[in-house]
């Protein structure tokens, strides 16, 4: 209905994402079977409570009515302050914008800098929204591939031959949805000089930089020399602090960049939640020690699946340096992507998400998400076994 009056560019949107396999797993639990949930990126743990307190006083202090577009001041000061001091960024308040989730940064950043030919460079195996909005906006997207082999972690040249004059926009994406693999600071350092002088934006989309799980804190290409002015960084609270239905997340940005966000925030969504806002200062400047905790628990997971997965015959998966997702291979066992979720659910009650959405050529991966306890994942390691010993190859 009314199709021939809709633009092509919204009839032509097609998202496979966590939440519409969350609504096809639910007519297998209305029958009664107990579906383990693998398919959504949403930390099982609850917002830590400090946080919620401040939301809540700030709620009943008064802090409900609209707030500054781009962020209540003292909010934007204090990402600022963590992105100085997490992220080696000099970022002042004046280049923060605050927004309803990370999501909307992705959607100006392309709305902004795409235009009908242009092409955009994202990072493959990536997060499809950054192929579907490249579509939406026209432009031509360009798979920067990341090889199994190499853990899917990407090197500068896998990034060279990719850039020319049509290039406006290039999406990296560290530690990475869907493989958890990082991008090596030696190669990013090479990136970033090989960016440098080239006239495009960057978005480095940092949004599990805090679930990384190496000794050291991650790079941000944004801190490195003459890359700041040319970066939009993204990140947000949903994953850190387990603060998905809060919707909060953050750009980080040159100034002229938030002047032409201002109005796009005004025209779509006005300014985000006030007290929610509160809630945000109060996750940076108090205890991260629940960060920690929550950062530890999702390694043991990962070490506990990855293991597992690799342990029953034909199939492989490379072994996340972050984030809270593992992208294994069963390409041995001659399905799709689609074949192997539906199987996968239809007999062994695990609902997960086809691989092939994340990029080309990815036929028969698969994208798991540990955010669920150890008894869930040793219990689907079980039936995944016990489903695929059926599968013939």
């Amino acid at each position: 209905m009314f199709k021939n009056l809709m633009a092509d560019n919204v009839l032509e949107m097609n998202i496979v994402s966590g939440f519409e396999m969350r609504q096809k797993a639910k007519r297998f639990e209305d029958e009664g079977h107990k579906i383990i949930h693998l398919e959504l990126g949403e930390p099982d743990f609850t917002t830590p409570v400090n946080i919620c307190q401040a939301a809540s006083l700030a709620m009943l202090r008064g802090e409900t009515h609209y707030a500054p577009p781009l962020g209540i001041p003292a909010f934007r000061s204090e990402i600022a302050k963590y992105v100085r001091e997490f992220k080696g960024v000099p970022a002042e308040a004046k280049n923060v914008v605050v927004t309803p989730g990370a999501k909307p940064i992705l959607y100006y950043t392309f709305q902004a800098f795409v235009k009908p030919g242009d092409e955009v460079v994202i990072t493959d195996p990536g997060f499809p929204i950054y192929r579907v909005l490249t579509k939406f906006m026209g432009g031509k997207a360009v798979a920067l591939q990341a090889k199994e082999e190499n853990s899917f972690r990407l090197t500068l040249e896998d990034l060279v031959p990719l850039v020319n004059e049509k290039t406006k926009l290039v999406v990296l994406n560290s530690p990475n949805n869907p493989t958890g693999s990082i991008i090596e600071e030696g190669e990013l350092r090479r990136m970033a000089e090989f960016l440098r002088d080239k006239d495009l934006i960057v978005l480095s989309d940092e949004i599990y930089d805090r679930l990384y799980f190496g000794e050291d804190r991650l790079v941000s290409i944004a801190s490195l020399p003459g890359m700041q002015d040319k970066t939009i960084v993204l990140d947000g609270f949903s994953k850190a602090y387990a603060m998905t239905g809060w919707r909060l997340g953050y750009g980080v940005m040159h100034e002229s960049i938030v002047k032409v966000f201002n109005p796009l925030i005004v025209a779509s969504n006005s300014c985000t939640n006030t007290f929610i806002q509160f809630g945000g200062i109060e996750a940076y400047r108090g205890s991260q020690a629940e960060v920690e905790v929550m950062k530890e628990e999702f390694k043991a997971r990962r070490d506990l699946l990855v293991s597992g997965l690799n342990s029953i015959p034909k199939v492989s998966c490379s072994l996340p340096d972050g984030a809270f997702y593992a992208f294994p291979n069963f390409r041995a066992f001659g399905k799709s992507s689609a074949e192997l979720v539906d199987l996968f659910m239809e007999k062994a009650f695990i609902s997960s998400l086809p691989g092939d959405t994340f990029g080309v050529d990815l036929d028969g991966y698969v994208r798991f998400s540990f955010a669920t306890s150890r008894d869930n994942l040793n219990e689907a390691l079980g039936r995944l076994e016990s489903a695929l010993k059926k599968v013939g190859v």
